[in-house]
């Protein structure tokens, strides 16, 4: 398979066992590094050359393709032609250069929302991990231009929320503060492209999340149902290590697990037999009993949802089986729904079941291909189908492309959860250990700079190849304000951005809109069967022959 612990051309290691992703399998918040994404959110674009020029040649070793997964997909290249060149340059060498192609996407179907790179972040909901380093991920994010999703649970969990007995005409929630705090922080540097998503699940449709969030902020905010996601067949998960947590937690009306109220448990956590509790979120339509009955509950959320304000509104499903896939594909569709983000299992988690993790589900090439294929069969008869993003185990910028083909022409984003929260603890371990005092506030980790980072120097300016790109945007005065994970973000963007630039006008495609499942082939036969991705001996094998014969 195509990744292991270490990649000597890049000289990138992972600390622990590399997933499909080429990300760890489990990421430390507090890891000093080097993965692929780590390095890249400090040395950005340099770090898709092999290491060390000038003494130095370097072979691919991706020659053999074993299994189905997204790695034994390949992307075709071409030696003539272009197409989709933006507006104003003209097919001639000077302007056909890389750094000309157009990454800009939008979504949506009345309102368009725009996104200047193909990315979203996975949803970043209740999780600890998440709620310390969000600054990192909502100012980046907005600074990038992409979608934002803040996760389930997150009003839910706040022990500072205000949530009523009963249901008033604004709904039940009366002070959010955490979830405020999330959208303000990404609204404050947001610049029209991108979006902040509110996702809805179970308990928070219960405590009026969607309510609340259409009162205070309009139509600033998308809002998200929520189906289920690559990671787990459950609802969401946390772990607390306080029992009067716990209690408040099961006091708010979620599954805490053991149960904080008996009286054994209580003993066994004084006696530090039991150490910690986790919180479950609900199944969502456990009175549902048909696929019709479940499009009608369906279809009566949409529309309230519409009826007190959101213009926007998008779906995000897991890898359930295909009936599921179908049923999101054609109900979101019916719905005239803004986005459905697909989640393969290969997805990341802040808490699943491990074994759950391992064995549930669909995994994403699968999941990704079928939903291709039950979108072109509504396609061919003449419906317009919900705009797509897939999710699950997406890290670097050629699994990128590789899912847009994939999909094309109904994917427009990528969406991706752990590899893009490496920045964020990356940025903010630096920020931590150069200035003490801030330690706390950003969640740093180190007390000082390991070697990996002190060899690209001893101050933001020197570490980030980005810093100047963020300056540049947000002024000298304001980066002040910025933190460093936010910084990191946008480095390792810069490098996705470029190293996707590069791929596509090798495919000659110098827009989005263009890339096809044509730019795919596969690397096996058994891959060619699974996607309907023609097996790469076969591609254009017809029209070579034709050149023979000719």
């Amino acid at each position: 398979m195509r990744f292991q612990k270490s990649n000597d051309v890049l000289g990138t290691t992972n600390r622990g066992n590399a997933a499909e992703s080429g990300l760890c399998t489990l990421c430390r918040s507090d890891c000093m590094g080097k993965c692929e994404a780590w390095m890249s959110s400090i040395v950005g674009r340099k770090l898709l050359y092999p290491r060390d020029f000038g003494t130095v040649t370097a072979g691919g070793n991706n020659t053999t393709h074993v299994g189905v997964s997204y790695n034994s997909l390949r992307i075709q290249g071409y030696a003539y032609g272009v197409h989709g060149l933006p507006q104003g340059l003209t097919s001639e060498a000077d302007d056909c250069i890389f750094p000309n192609v157009s990454l800009e996407t939008e979504f949506g179907t009345e309102v368009k929302t725009k996104s200047r790179i193909p990315l979203m972040t996975g949803a970043l909901g209740s999780t600890f991990i998440a709620a310390k380093y969000w600054d990192s991920f909502a100012i980046g994010g907005a600074l990038c231009g992409i979608p934002v999703v803040i996760g389930e649970n997150v009003v839910g969990v706040d022990r500072e929320s205000k949530i009523g007995a009963g249901k008033t005409k604004k709904g039940k929630i009366k002070s959010a503060p955490e979830l405020e705090r999330r959208i303000d922080g990404y609204l404050r540097y947001f610049d029209g492209y991108g979006a902040i998503i509110v996702q809805l699940n179970v308990e928070d449709t219960r405590n009026g999340v969607a309510e609340f969030v259409v009162d205070k902020y309009g139509d600033k905010c998308i809002i998200e149902l929520k189906w289920g996601q690559g990671a787990k067949g459950i609802g969401g998960e946390i772990q607390v290590t306080s029992l009067d947590y716990a209690q408040f937690l099961k006091n708010r009306g979620y599954v805490v697990d053991p149960n904080p109220e008996l009286p054994e448990v209580q003993e066994a956590f004084k006696q530090g037999a039991i150490r910690s509790f986790a919180r479950h979120s609900r199944l969502g339509n456990t009175n549902l009993s048909t696929v019709a009955q479940v499009r009608e509950d369906f279809m009566n959320s949409v529309d309230y949802l519409r009826k007190i304000g959101f213009k926007r509104i998008t779906l995000k499903t897991g890898c359930y089986g295909m009936e599921e896939l179908a049923m999101a594909i054609k109900f979101a569709t019916d719905a005239k729904m803004d986005l459905l983000t697909i989640d393969g299992a290969g997805g990341g988690t802040g808490m699943s079941p491990w074994n759950m993790m391992q064995s549930w589900g669909v995994p994403s090439i699968t999941l990704h291909s079928k939903a291709h294929e039950y979108a072109s069969i509504l396609a061919a008869k003449g419906e317009r189908v919900v705009d797509m993003s897939f999710a699950g185990g997406i890290a670097l910028e050629d699994n990128i492309f590789k899912a847009i083909a994939l999909g094309a022409p109904y994917t427009k984003l990528v969406c991706m959860g752990r590899a893009i929260m490496i920045p964020g603890f990356l940025g903010s371990n630096i920020e931590g250990a150069l200035h003490p005092e801030r330690r706390e506030k950003v969640c740093g980790n180190w007390d000082s700079l390991p070697k990996t980072v002190s060899e690209f120097g001893n101050s933001a300016e020197e570490i980030f190849a980005s810093y100047f790109d963020v300056q540049k945007k947000v002024g000298k005065k304001e980066m002040k304000n910025i933190p460093y994970g936010a910084i990191a973000f946008c480095t390792m963007a810069d490098k996705l951005t470029c190293g996707l630039q590069q791929l596509m006008a090798g495919a000659r495609k110098f827009n989005l809109s263009q890339i096809s499942r044509t730019d795919l082939f596969a690397g096996n036969r058994e891959t060619a069967r699974e996607t309907g991705i023609v097996h790469m001996a076969d591609a254009n094998d017809e029209s070579a022959k034709k050149i023979l014969n000719g």
